[in-house]
């Protein structure tokens, strides 16, 4: 008897076939005595549109809204650039693992998909719509290697133990079809006109966006302080000369420039000396091992042709090709259990590295740590060593090995000298310090060669008296803060908002709260994602590496009602719930209740809105051009091809002024784009030298009104002389 293992894709399909030493590869699977392995290519499946649920559904109209299915179903997927049709590939698949599965000779199914919540549906998914009724075992692996695959087969969970972690993963999927079919359809028919794509509204997509807006508007609104600093050149009795920095209260920037000055003069009469000089060796850790989000910021901030999009692409190509370890993750450490596996990696490494008399392993807090580790441990490299990657699977697997290695290399360390200069006059409250830095061990920094910047002091005495040879004080302003680029987007994610800078143990331990906490913008696997969508969807563009809203991310984030999506706690919120739904912490009927419940308020409140247009785009993305203000609703008039006419047609507005318009014509005028700004800016329009139907040439100023009683508006001339 034989068991069917359903991987996610063909690749990983291969490297099972591989450890269990099965030749026999037929159309579509690999055939063993004792397994049948066969694949997915990710989703085989996809959710109903609304349209095959309910004919009407077909053309989006505000009425149908909200709508959401008593029951979800699934479909063979459709082709990526035709959703009318069925992709064929896919369907020749499914039936293929139906009739495998089928098999009398098949006893039971493994599904082998990535060990998250997105491969979990991924395998249950398509079992579900087979409707299996054989046991279903899991297969859970952080890596593709011979070893880890042998091992894993004779460690298999039963599927049913993982209904938490498919509870998770479909009620993201679900929620996300609730919030983004009905938001998406009824924005796009309130708020947008033109031929452009629909308006794309998402649970995930909507916080990130407001992440970027936010950094814009600080930027845009930022007003500059001016502060001053004041640097000094002293001198020891014997020509030796350094430069400090005045400080007051542990401050360097003054605001006041006069008393800075009186400062300086009390100073010049005055005698300086050394009241304080400290030396100590101070020891630089390398930065933790990578999660997904960090190895994106790393590698998009280092290398102009990567976006985080890409990185994950290259690294999920180097794990299915066994060279690195899961990249999904979130941990930046690893489980204590991979200790042994840790060191024999480790040394497979160190075979041909130029620094491997430097290298020793270690069990730390640093590297293993249970508490830290969330579902997955850090990304590192496997004991496969690679052979003929490309450019860019260079410099992933490259980046992951070093920071891996780095971790086993001397710490590194410097001297850093800090003297303070004083003033014998005791109405010179302020000090100044002077630091050195001296390179002791270079250690992990000589893997990328990091470079230590050294400040060299010379040999100063503790009380030794000091001449002041200058002084400069420096007028400064503070500077806006930077447009924000994928690296610090991706750690704003990851942290729900919550700004934390740097690599240090202290903020990589806040980083690492939040991620166990569950708290979050999306998930490592779809942050990338989620980029590249808010740029599909000209909510916003790059320059060079910087991230900026466009106008229509501008209009999107002032004029979308339903707030609630842009609140970055309120998404922080939505995620834990779903983290906790994984945890077998919460229900994922309540969970759906509350999505759908929100879901169906939400296109109420849309409805009631007043309509704002958010995307004017023509077929080639364009902006639409506003020409003016409607009299009737005081929404924007824009071009047509018969006429200029109201956005606020949707909602009723009538107001149009033809490009024919017969009474204009009668004289000879045909209305023009100029002419329209100028008539609903000045409710007139000035016209000279008009030919009347007798032939006699007047001035006047054609009006264009409403008959309040008709409720129509017609033109009427006020003669000038």
């Amino acid at each position: 008897m034989s068991s069917v293992i359903i991987a996610e894709k063909p690749s990983v399909a291969k490297n099972i076939a591989d450890a269990l030493n099965i030749k026999n590869r037929k159309d579509g699977y690999f055939e063993g005595d004792s397994y049948i392995v066969t694949w997915a290519f990710g989703h085989l499946l996809q959710l109903l549109d609304s349209k095959d649920y309910d004919e009407k559904m077909a053309v989006w109209e505000m009425k149908n809204f909200p709508f959401i299915p008593k029951e979800f179903k699934y479909k063979v997927k459709s082709e990526q650039n035709n959703k009318d049709v069925v992709d064929s590939g896919a369907l020749k698949q499914i039936e293929l693992i139906k009739s495998l599965i089928a098999s009398n000779c098949v006893e039971s199914v493994i599904s082998a998909c990535d060990y998250d919540r997105e491969g979990q549906i991924i395998g249950d998914i398509i079992l579900d719509y087979l409707d299996v009724k054989k046991p279903v075992y899991r297969l859970l692996l952080n890596e593709w290697t011979e070893k880890e695959v042998l091992k894993g087969l004779k460690n298999l969970k039963s599927n049913e133990e993982m209904k938490s972690l498919k509870d998770a993963g479909i009620s993201r999927q679900w929620a996300d079809w609730t919030i983004g079919i009905n938001l998406t359809s009824v924005a796009t028919l309130k708020y947008k006109i033109g031929k452009g794509g629909p308006l794309n509204i998402g649970r995930v997509l909507l916080p990130t966006l407001k992440i970027i807006y936010d950094r814009d508007q600080e930027i845009k609104n930022f007003k500059p302080d001016i502060y001053y600093k004041l640097k000094a050149d002293f001198e020891v009795d014997d020509k030796r000369n350094y430069e400090a920095f005045y400080y007051m209260n542990k401050e360097d920037k003054f605001k006041d420039n006069e008393k800075l000055k009186e400062d300086v003069k009390l100073m010049k009469k005055s005698v300086a000396y050394i009241s304080d000089k400290k030396t100590e060796n101070k020891k630089e850790y390398p930065s933790y091992l990578f999660n997904l989000s960090n190895l994106q910021g790393y590698v998009t901030s280092k290398y102009k042709n990567f976006t985080s999009d890409k990185v994950l692409k290259v690294a999920q190509d180097l794990y299915e090709k066994k060279y690195i370890t899961y990249p999904r993750t979130s941990s930046f450490v690893l489980e204590e259990s991979l200790v042994e596996k840790t060191k024999r990696v480790l040394n497979a490494l160190c075979k041909n590295f130029k620094y491997k008399d430097q290298i020793k392993f270690i069990k730390s807090k640093r590297i293993f740590d249970n508490s830290k580790v969330e579902s997955h441990s850090a990304i590192v490299p496997t004991y496969v060593i690679p052979k003929n990657l490309n450019k860019d699977e260079q410099i992933i697997y490259e980046s992951i090995k070093n920071r891996f290695l780095m971790q086993f290399m001397p710490i590194a360390e410097h001297e850093e000298t800090r003297i303070i200069t004083k003033f014998k006059d005791e109405n010179i409250k302020g000090e100044f310090i002077t630091k050195g830095k001296i390179e002791l061990v270079k250690g992990w920094k000589k893997i990328e060669n990091i470079k230590t910047k050294e400040v060299m002091l010379p040999n100063i005495k503790l009380n030794e008296d000091s001449k002041l040879l200058s002084t400069k004080i420096t007028k400064k302003s503070t500077n806006p803060p930077k447009y924000h680029n994928e690296k610090t987007l991706l750690r704003l994610m990851e942290t729900c908002g919550k700004k934390v800078l740097g690599d240090s143990k202290e903020n990589t331990d806040e980083i690492m709260n939040n991620i166990l906490k569950g708290f979050s913008i999306g998930t490592p696997a779809t942050r990338a994602d989620t980029i590249k969508k808010l740029k599909t969807a000209g909510y916003i563009t790059t320059n060079k590496k910087s991230l900026t809203c466009t106008e229509k991310g501008n209009r999107l984030v002032e004029n979308f009602p339903i707030k609630e999506l842009f609140d970055l706690e309120y998404t922080g919120k939505l995620e834990k719930t779903l983290s906790d739904i994984e945890k077998n912490k919460f229900k994922r009927e309540e969970f759906l209740d509350f999505i759908y419940n929100f879901t169906k308020n939400s296109v109420e409140k849309i409805k009631k809105e007043k309509r704002i247009l958010i995307s004017k785009e023509d077929k080639d993305g364009h902006e639409i051009e506003v020409i003016g203000k409607c009299p009737d609703c005081n929404s924007d008039i824009i071009e047509g091809k018969m006429g200029y006419g109201c956005s606020n047609y949707v909602e009723g507005c009538k107001f149009t002024l033809w490009k024919n318009d017969k009474f204009l014509a009668s004289f000879g005028i045909k209305l023009t784009k100029e002419m329209v700004e100028e008539l609903l800016k000045n409710k007139r329009l000035k016209m000279v030298n008009v030919k009347s139907k007798k032939g006699n040439l007047f001035n006047a100023y054609f009006k264009y009104l409403k008959d309040e009683n008709e409720q129509r508006y017609s033109w009427k001339l006020e003669f000038l002389k």
